[in-house]
């Protein structure tokens, strides 16, 4: 794990993981790069390609064809089903409130993240949490048939 990041008090289950993927149709990756050789462009990239409309968080990113950069949450168009975070543990609780106010389905915390009072908060507010596990490793695991 990350430096300084919190072992998960509470996580989702497999199945709460599995159903989040299954019932899921758009993501918002918070963090996402503009690079290739990182994380989260890979993540990003292999999500749009199994049928979710992904949304790249990140306003210091530069646009490309094929791939459109939102500055944060509130600017992605129409509704978000989840919120994948690719970034440092001081940010989470921000990016928890904007997922919170937007009425956000599930909040995923990537591998080596996870902040257990906004995740508490996010609970508080009806909305499923995921921490510290990969996304895109939990989808290649599971078979949606």
């Amino acid at each position: 794990m990350a430096e300084g990041c919190e072992i998960p008090q509470q996580n989702a289950t497999s199945d709460e993981i599995r159903d989040i993927l299954k019932t899921a149709r758009t993501i918002a990756v918070v963090g996402h790069s503009d690079d290739p050789g990182r994380d989260s462009y890979s993540v990003g990239r292999y999500l749009s390609t199994q049928g979710y409309q992904v949304f790249a968080v990140n306003p210091n990113a530069q646009s490309v064809p094929g791939l459109k950069f939102y500055p944060d949450l509130e600017s992605v168009p129409g509704p978000i089903d989840v919120v994948d975070i690719f970034r440092r543990k001081d940010a989470i609780p921000e990016i928890v409130d904007e997922a919170i106010e937007l009425r956000v389905k599930a909040i995923w915390m990537q591998e080596g993240l996870a902040d257990n009072a906004a995740a508490a908060k996010a609970r508080a507010a009806g909305i499923h949490v995921v921490m510290n596990r990969c996304i895109m490793k939990e989808h290649r695991g599971l078979s949606f048939d």
